[in-house]
């Protein structure tokens, strides 16, 4: 035991040490909240707030001064002949599109054209979209003799509360969003630490160190010091993340969402008569999207989550290491290897596509299947855990999960024993089946 601890220690200083891990485990949370930042900022800055000028040659004189402006869009009406109102629109450096409407009846509206000079954005297309049916559909309703007023008082706004059995608020958005990040999650560090012990066996055989280490230590006890460091290197590095991003979200949630809340306020009330003050139900203006957020993460039960979450992390990183283990000691190089790596991650890559389905019908009985197998219960089981799960299930899915790393260690050691001293060969499928059966 002392001979693992001592490989541990290895493997997890060495990569832990170096410059690589220490920019990336700080730059990476950077770089995810500049990712949903950064666009944010660009999209309200001057360079995509730019005025577009629309003119309209209304041959049907359905829609004259009928089309709202837009903050962002104006339209401008136009007369003539749609050739002479061609030209002239080439000519005017200012115009950024041009609508034709030809002569139209309201039974069948269709023959309306956009003419831009460049292509044309695709909210802008449907922002003219959106107001000419509107008003065609005014037409229409003023042609049958209903007011607008009246048929706004049919509408009606429907709130619903999802509960539990249990009486608990519970919310489907939040749940699909903590189900399919946390299986994001799993899915990518799986790959990521697991490619990262291949190479490291690979490196190590190619530079033959491990002809050295194998003098000292069993080739088992080599293989899981090198699994377990390099999980515990993830784990670090998960730890980091977790909390780097939990700091960078709060100093941005504080700045940016009180900004952005004021801002909000005070155009609403600048648009506000005094009438609207009076019955401005100040209760509603305080409940902000975030705080909504905020309450329904806190119907999860997060502890179970985040120590799921830890296990599952763990157990199938555990388990696709092994495999990522023999692998490497099956080839002289990473070329070599790669005949073996689809095969091996081809259930993660199942389970992770699947993951969206299963997150929409967390009961069916594919869901529970796939979570009870240990290669795919990793990322099954912690997109169904966030909708509840009953307890014997995920009791059961954990026991297999450890039985299957056990057993897939044993198997993957068998392998790894004789991969790892054997050299200038082309391994097969065929030739690691051999292995598999051949006596200590």
């Amino acid at each position: 035991m002392s001979k693992i601890w001592l490989i541990i220690q290895r493997e997890y200083w060495v990569r832990v040490r170096k410059k690589s891990f220490v920019i990336m485990t700080f730059l990476t949370p950077i770089l995810f909240a500049a990712l949903m930042v950064v666009p944010a900022i660009i999209a309200r800055s001057s360079l995509f707030q730019e005025e577009k000028t629309i003119q309209v040659l209304d041959k049907s004189n359905f829609f004259a001064q009928k089309i709202k402006n837009d903050g962002k869009i104006k339209f401008a009406y136009v007369q003539g002949e749609v050739s002479e109102v061609r030209k002239n629109f080439e000519s005017d450096e200012k115009a950024y599109a041009l609508l034709i409407i030809p002569e139209i009846t309201l039974q069948e509206p269709k023959g309306f054209r956009i003419i831009s000079k460049k292509s044309i954005s695709l909210e802008t297309e449907m922002y003219i979209k959106e107001e000419l049916e509107r008003i065609i559909r005014e037409e229409r309703m003023q042609a049958m003799g209903i007011k607008q007023e009246d048929l706004e008082k049919t509408k009606a706004r429907v709130s619903i509360t999802t509960e539990t059995q249990e009486g608990k608020e519970s919310s489907s958005g939040v749940v699909y969003a903590v189900s399919f990040i946390a299986a994001l999650l799993i899915y990518m560090s799986v790959l990521l630490y697991g490619v990262q012990v291949m190479r490291s066996v690979i490196e190590e055989k190619t530079n033959r160190i491990v002809e050295v280490m194998v003098s000292s230590v069993k080739p088992i006890q080599l293989m899981l010091g090198k699994i377990i460091g390099v999980a515990g290197v993830g784990l670090t590095q998960f730890l980091l993340w977790i909390l780097l991003s939990f700091a960078l979200s709060s100093v941005a949630s504080s700045v940016f969402l009180k900004k952005e809340v004021s801002e909000n306020t005070i155009e609403k009330v600048q648009k506000m008569t005094n009438n609207d003050l009076e019955n401005v139900d100040i209760k509603s203006e305080k409940e902000f999207p975030f705080e909504k957020i905020s309450n329904a993460f806190a119907t999860l039960n997060l502890p179970l989550i985040l120590a799921s979450f830890l296990f599952y992390f763990v157990g199938g990183y555990l388990l696709y290491s092994a495999l990522f283990a023999a692998i490497g000691s099956a080839g002289d190089n990473e070329t070599d290897a790669q005949q073996f790596t689809l095969p091996v991650t081809l259930p993660l890559i199942i389970a992770f596509v699947l993951a969206q389905a299963i997150i929409n019908e967390p009961n069916s009985s594919l869901a529970f299947w796939l979570s009870m197998i240990p290669f795919t219960s990793p990322i099954v089981m912690m997109v169904r855990i966030p909708a509840g799960v009953p307890v014997w299930e995920i009791a059961l899915s954990m026991f297999l999960l450890v039985a299957g790393f056990l057993f897939i260690t044993w198997l993957a050691a068998r392998i790894y024993r004789i991969g790892i001293l054997m050299y200038g060969k082309k391994v097969s499928f065929k030739d690691l089946g051999k292995w598999l059966m051949m006596k200590n």
